[in-house]
């Protein structure tokens, strides 16, 4: 027997002892499947909700989807029976990290805000990681609707785009659709581009690899189509500075695009070149050298575009006059 709840809160019916079935209002639209079920299925672990995604016990529509999955207005989502335990309450947010985000804010209305995410820090939680940045926001502010509305490497830093209500969520996510929102980037690259100005446009696949390590290769035949320009900006005696923009978001697209050009990103441990990174961490690079600098947007449907940008790090500055000197 199943529970059709067709409320407008999209509220749990039970204890999860029957198949449940709920609509998604337009409050809840533009939401992934599995931030959705994190909230909705309070007390299940965070491993099961990805485990039953996996087998496809949670269905959207009758269908099959993967985390990333973003809900609609009137979708239907299938939940099977599953045992929740007593929701825990919430570790309260690290405050030193509390504080290093409060202080990174680059932009900030009523609608979104602009983070300048540092490096090494997760945007969301999970494989292990307690807490990202989103977790630690919604903890200092449970009265709003946070959600990410791009994301960036665990490693990379640099403008975040956050909305604070659904309805800007989804204008954003129309706006990345239509190609608005432009989305600039700074790199170092290990040795020479081919030529000062360059296009890649290779399709990708994402894998997941034994122990949740996650890896993207190129792949003409079922990759996605990815696109990426490099443009020099500073050349060093093994090294080139670029500026990047992306035209799709896909995982790992700078780094793969990057390293197919024979110049890896450098400070990239997984796709990068092993020597290189050894020289470079001789001079004091200690991270992947890839930050988000720009981000171009409408905040409002009907207002004009901003430009937020987020200045390389001291840490990478000081990096760079080091390599001027080699």
């Amino acid at each position: 027997m199943e529970t059709n709840n067709r409320g407008s809160d999209a509220s749990t019916v039970g204890f999860g002892s029957k198949v449940e079935i709920v609509a998604i209002p337009a409050s809840l639209a533009g939401q992934r499947i599995d931030n959705f079920l994190i909230t909705h299925l309070k007390g299940v672990p965070r491993s099961l909700i990805y485990k039953l995604l996996r087998r496809g016990e949670v269905r959207v529509n009758k269908g099959r989807v993967k985390p990333a999955h973003r809900l609609s207005e009137g979708d239907l989502v299938r939940l099977p029976p599953v045992r929740r335990g007593e929701e825990a309450a919430p570790a309260p947010p690290p405050i030193g990290m509390l504080r290093d985000l409060s202080e990174a804010i680059l932009y900030e209305d009523e609608r979104l805000l602009v983070l300048n995410k540092p490096s090494g820090i997760a945007v969301h939680g999970g494989s292990g990681i307690s807490a990202g940045i989103i977790e630690v926001l919604r903890a200092s502010r449970p009265d709003g609707e946070l959600e990410l509305v791009h994301r960036l490497d665990r490693d990379t830093s640099g403008c975040l785009l956050i909305s604070k209500r659904r309805a800007a969520l989804r204008s954003l996510h129309q706006q990345m659709r239509d190609g608005m929102i432009d989305k600039r980037y700074q790199t170092l690259l290990a040795g020479a581009l081919p030529q000062r100005v360059i296009q890649v446009d290779l399709p990708l696949r994402k894998n997941q690899l034994r122990g949740g390590e996650r890896m993207v290769q190129i792949d003409r035949t079922d990759g996605k189509p990815a696109r990426t320009f490099f443009r020099q900006v500073a050349r060093y005696s093994n090294a080139t500075l670029a500026d990047v923009k992306l035209y799709s978001g896909r995982t790992h697209q700078i780094r793969v695009h990057a390293a197919s050009l024979g110049a890896p990103v450098a400070g990239d441990d997984k796709y990068g070149d092993l020597a290189a990174n050894q020289g470079f961490r001789k001079l004091g690079l200690k991270r992947l050298f890839l930050h988000a600098i720009a981000l171009t947007f409408s905040p409002r449907e009907g207002m004009a575009e901003i430009c937020v940008e987020a200045p390389l790090p001291p840490s990478l500055m000081a990096f760079l006059r080091r390599l001027e000197d080699t």
